[in-house]
């Protein structure tokens, strides 16, 4: 039987036909209370999902969708260790990542994976110990003051992204990022760095990923000639699997520090990864980062579906996706450090669940992840907003507030939150026709009346739920992180589908390789239009 079939997936449909002819101004008239029992709270976050076009019957329907998933058992299975990942035979364990030393016992491979993480962990700690307090120093002898994390995907979009929404809290070597095979950006950092205080960070399970070793290799040349081949052991240290490429390298074994195949790349944040973030904000935060994922963790893993928060957003997702026809899904944070939050939320997203066939292969009859977008408020409200407000589809939206500012300027904090709320307030009101009208009478009459009226009309009725967070801190950060990683998983289970591979990925990457041979005057096989291409890039 397809999803479609399935009783839950009928009800939906049937209760989406009788909702479309609802409001929610009409429903927050009809039920006083709706602001307060349409929310939960978990880990120093609220959600309020009230200005979801929902009532009590879709909630429960949406619930029974998941119960007829069998979310339990496969977060069970999940937490357990088991291969839920099919096509690359994998286990999924990133929330093992984040649990405290002696949290259960999960066994992989014969290897229990607490003991292992925290084998790394513990490494990673005394080495960022040395680097911060002047013990690892440079092959000149002076203190490492900047790092430059060389890595691509989720090597590079989590720790960039933990890094800037945690800037107030870092006080160890400033912290770099270069991604792109574009040798502009890579010129760009070190442009105002000085090898001889520069430590690189090259994060490559395989250490064979092209972007990230053909931007290691540049690094390592701009070293060398400046301090010689024998600082490169010093100055470079590796996140990966592949000790022996580490060794070709240059960089001592030693001084590689491992993750396992079921940490997938845009959950790796949490693995070894994460020691540019070590680094900069030291031991002690790092783990405050982790405690606030593992408490969320917990909250999902323990928490029923009515008051479960990564469930819930699951739940609004998929019926805001598949029954209201919404084609995409907006993130809109309103704090400027958390600048990059959309980037990371995108790969974790749309590489998890833009997927067209179920966990067995067959066509996936639904729609799965919509496009998800934004940026951060209130420079949204000056560009896209207008859409969001007047624009012919609807987008629903996440309103991300951290409530207490990190920064000296109270008065900017409450205009930040005055603005996060009225556009929530908005886009669920909007403005009728009369309004305008009454609005605009004082100053215009007649036709010039009528003809300005549509054009301020805000057909109002857009859903949206608003997530406030306590503060933009480590704890409260690493539980924000778990939750929308959770949300992408439960989204997951709704549609059947694996969230754990990336075969998409995979195919770009293998027509790179066959481009470059072709570059360098190997017979390869490519379509007219990339072979024309080709040629023309050559001689443009």
């Amino acid at each position: 039987m397809s999803l479609t079939q399935t009783s839950a997936w009928q009800n939906l449909a049937a209760l989406a036909v009788a909702f479309r002819k609802k409001t929610l101004v009409e429903l927050f008239d009809a039920d006083p209370g709706r602001a307060t029992r349409f929310a939960a709270e978990a880990c120093g976050v609220y959600l309020d999902y009230s200005k979801q076009r929902i009532d009590a019957e879709v909630l429960a329907a949406l619930q029974r969708l998941a119960q007829q998933q069998d979310l339990s058992g496969r977060v069970a299975a999940m937490m357990s260790g088991e291969r839920i990942n099919p096509t690359e035979h994998r286990a999924v364990l990133h929330t093992a990542l984040r649990a405290p030393k002696g949290y259960g016992k999960v066994v992989v491979d014969g290897q229990d994976v607490n003991v292992n993480v925290h084998r790394v962990l513990d490494r990673m700690a005394e080495f960022a110990s040395r680097v911060r307090d002047g013990r690892h120093r440079s092959a000149t002898g002076e203190l490492f003051s900047h790092v430059v994390n060389i890595g691509i995907g989720g090597s590079d979009l989590g720790p960039r992204m933990v890094n800037e929404a945690l800037i107030d809290f870092c006080d160890g070597p400033r912290t770099h990022y270069v991604a792109n095979v574009d040798g502009a950006q890579l010129a760009a950092v070190l442009a105002d760095l000085e090898p001889a205080s520069t430590l690189f960070i090259v994060t490559s399970k395989t250490f064979t990923t092209l972007e990230t070793m053909a931007n290691a290799g540049a690094a390592r040349r701009w070293l060398v000639r400046a301090l010689g081949e024998s600082a490169v052991s010093q100055h470079f240290i590796a996140v990966s699997t592949n000790a022996a490429e580490v060794r070709r390298f240059g960089i001592d074994p030693a001084r590689m520090f491992e993750f396992w195949d079921w940490v997938g790349g845009r959950y790796s944040v949490w693995s070894a990864v994460g020691l540019s973030l070590m680094l900069a904000l030291g031991p002690q935060r790092f783990r405050e980062w982790l405690d606030g994922a593992h408490a969320m963790d917990r909250h999902f893993c323990e928490t029923v579906p009515a008051s479960n928060l990564p469930v819930l957003m699951a739940l609004l997702a998929v019926w805001n996706r598949n029954f209201l026809d919404s084609p995409t899904q907006v993130v809109a944070p309103y704090a400027q450090n958390l600048e990059h939050f959309v980037h990371w939320l995108q790969q974790l997203e749309m590489e998890s669940n833009g997927k067209r066939v179920h966990r067995d292969g067959s066509p996936l009859a639904v729609s799965t992840t919509p496009a998800l977008w934004g940026d951060v408020g209130t420079n949204g409200q000056h560009a896209f907003f207008q859409m969001l407000h007047q624009g012919s589809d609807v987008h629903p939206v996440d309103f991300i507030l951290p409530v207490r500012a990190t920064h000296p300027w109270p008065e900017q904090q409450q205009m930040l939150i005055a603005n996060c709320l009225a556009q929530s307030a908005a886009l669920m009101r909007g403005k009728s026709a009369d309004e305008v009208r009454a609005e605009l009478s004082v100053k215009l009459s007649g036709s010039e009346l009528e003809q300005a009226i549509p054009h301020r009309v805000f057909p109002g009725n857009r859903p949206s739920s608003t997530l406030l967070v306590q503060r933009l801190d480590p704890y409260h950060l690493g539980a924000l992180m778990a939750l929308y990683e959770h949300r992408t998983f439960v989204l997951s289970l709704l549609w059947d589908i694996n969230a754990f591979d990336q075969w998409g990925v995979e195919l770009g990457k293998s027509l790179a390789q066959t481009v470059l041979k072709a570059m360098n005057g190997e017979e390869v096989l490519l379509d007219a239009s990339t072979r024309e291409l080709l040629n023309k890039s050559l001689t443009y």
